[in-house]
């Protein structure tokens, strides 16, 4: 039961993280420019890291959370909008 309810949470956060990088890429730069190869990119990451989460019991969930976020964030700054805008804000 601590197995399955651990998975499950991983799944919430990765769940949230990706809605949440959704959200964001879509308030930045609208239908016309999603990051949708970086979405997917994401997607698969998530369920990797899930699956590991579920074979290998000795891995907490705060861990599997943080290690989703850090990716999150990494994908994030490879995208074209998230460029530009920080192109926008230096110069």
């Amino acid at each position: 039961m601590k197995k399955t309810l651990g998975t499950m949470v991983a799944a919430l956060a990765v769940v949230l993280l990706t809605g949440t990088f959704a959200f964001a890429e879509y308030a930045i730069a609208g239908v016309g420019s999603f990051p949708y190869f970086q979405l997917g990119c994401l997607i698969v990451g998530g369920m990797v890291i899930i699956s590991l989460k579920h074979k290998y019991e000795k891995m907490y969930t705060g861990e599997v959370a943080g290690v989703f976020a850090l990716y999150t964030v990494l994908i994030a700054l490879f995208t074209n909008p998230v460029i530009d805008t920080i192109k926008n804000l230096v110069g």
